[in-house]
């Protein structure tokens, strides 16, 4: 008999994320992304391009970015930003490791910024995971290391703003931040939460089940009924977006439990397609996004984690 260990479990689940982003990202043709500026509210804006959705807080105390997008992308984010405030980009902090939120680091860095993240997320942009066929990460550039870490929570005051960099532990990663803009009334998730498609949790860079359904309950916590939810990827949302999206990760992880507890391996899981019913009512869904859902919940449930 054949012992597939847990270990492989996790292995094969981090490595099917990470090629799925290793993919897209070669495929992407960056001198054809266009820069989506929207203003949330008084010197506040969201930035789209390439990857994860940057917030930017404005102001004569400079500009204070959420996630840095990829590196060719930075000279069109800094003529967007240029648009909207004559200020330079003094803070920076990345709300995970993922390079569609880090890439820009080293850019934003030589322009001035001071970097900020999670000791983790440091540490993984030094020592980086080897990629799913087995070749060596690459380490960051040292300009593109954050020069700030915590892993407590931090308060910026900067434009009359209250910021506060709040650890979300072994959520989407184990390097995760959620940002809280108190005034604006704004909370920045990063990966851990997405208002499009299936959630995704890295394993392979420490995310777990566990760590993800309580990174959203701090979230809801934190979350008031007129709060806007700017997720890592998709639509900004409310409270009831982020209720709706800890929801379905219960969903799945319930229909899955009872397949792990029954012995089925995870091929035989992924094969009986246990989230057929939940895809029409998820906004975004794709094939390979359930597969990838259904892979982690299976090796997190088996784990324990």
């Amino acid at each position: 008999m054949k012992v597939f260990r847990l270990s492989n479990l996790i292995v094969l689940a981090g490595a099917l994320a990470l090629t799925n982003f290793t993919h897209a990202q070669q495929q992407t043709d960056y001198s054809k992304v266009e820069i989506k500026t929207t203003k949330i509210g008084d010197n506040f804006y969201t930035l789209e391009g390439s990857g994860g959705t940057i917030s930017a807080l404005t102001g004569p105390d400079g500009i204070f970015l959420v996630d840095s997008q990829f590196a060719p992308l930075t000279d069109k984010l800094v003529a967007a930003l240029k648009k909207i405030s004559d200020k330079p980009v003094r803070y920076l902090v990345n709300t995970h490791v993922h390079g569609d939120h880090t890439g820009g680091n080293e850019n934003f860095a030589k322009l001035g910024a001071t970097i900020f993240s999670r000791e983790q997320l440091r540490d993984r942009l030094e020592h980086p995971r080897p990629a799913a066929d087995g070749t060596p990460g690459n380490p960051a550039p040292e300009k593109a290391l954050p020069v700030v870490t915590y892993d407590n929570t931090v308060v910026l005051h900067l434009n009359g703003e209250e910021v506060k960099l709040i650890p979300v532990r072994q959520a989407h990663t184990d390097g995760d931040t959620l940002v809280q803009f108190v005034k604006h009334d704004v909370l920045a998730a990063g990966d851990y939460f997405r208002s499009t498609g299936y959630p995704v949790v890295d394993l392979i860079n420490g995310g777990t089940l566990q760590g993800i359904l309580e990174g959203l309950a701090v979230t809801i916590g934190r979350a008031g009924p007129n709060t806007k939810i700017i997720p890592g990827h998709g639509p900004i949302t409310d409270r009831n977006g982020l209720i709706a999206g800890r929801d379905l990760i219960l969903a799945g992880r319930d229909k899955v439990a009872p397949l792990v507890k029954q012995g089925k391996t995870i091929e035989e899981v992924v094969e009986s397609k246990p989230l057929a019913e939940l895809d029409s009512k998820v906004d975004g869904a794709t094939p390979q996004s359930a597969e990838r859902f259904v892979r982690w919940l299976y090796t997190s449930i088996k784990e324990g984690k």
